[in-house]
């Protein structure tokens, strides 16, 4: 196993992945944690609809903004400074209080989920983002959806 070297990254450093209306900053890849985990700061809000991870837990720190998160049957109200834990195998969604505003940072573990973001992005920029590509990341990294949000493709 190679060894995790340390780093550091200002504000608004890292990776910029975007797909549609969406903007995601990834602050730590697994490739720079060595697997351990991964953080990606979302910059252009969107809701997130109900779905599933079959491999990684989620944790949500608010920096801005009023928001919404359901973890199974139950919702919770969150603004800054708030966490919220989504274990793997838990339907979640996320909705903003004020459409398209507010950000967070959104942990995953183990590392990897970046990828998602990722290929949609890559999707994106060679122009083959749609159904079809939602529906290949989905289910590359585990995601089920089980509702579908009309201001983004459905997966």
């Amino acid at each position: 196993m190679a060894e995790t070297r340390f780093w550091t990254l200002g504000a608004g450093e890292g990776e910029r992945l975007r797909f549609g209306d969406a903007e995601f900053l990834v602050k730590a890849s697994a490739a720079a944690t060595g697997g351990g985990f991964t953080i990606v700061e979302e910059l252009s809000p969107l809701d997130t609809p109900l779905h599933v991870h079959a491999h990684e837990d989620e944790l949500f720190y608010v920096l801005e903004g009023e928001h919404v998160f359901r973890v199974g049957d139950t919702e919770f109200d969150v603004g800054p400074g708030g966490t919220v834990f989504a274990p793997r195998r838990v339907p979640h969604a996320h909705r903003r209080v004020v459409p398209r505003t507010g950000r967070f940072l959104t942990m995953t573990s183990p590392a990897g989920f970046e990828g998602f973001f990722r290929e949609l992005s890559d999707a994106e920029r060679d122009g083959t983002i749609g159904p079809e590509a939602y529906a290949r990341a989905s289910e590359r990294y585990g995601i089920t959806w089980l509702e579908a949000v009309e201001a983004q493709p459905p997966p």
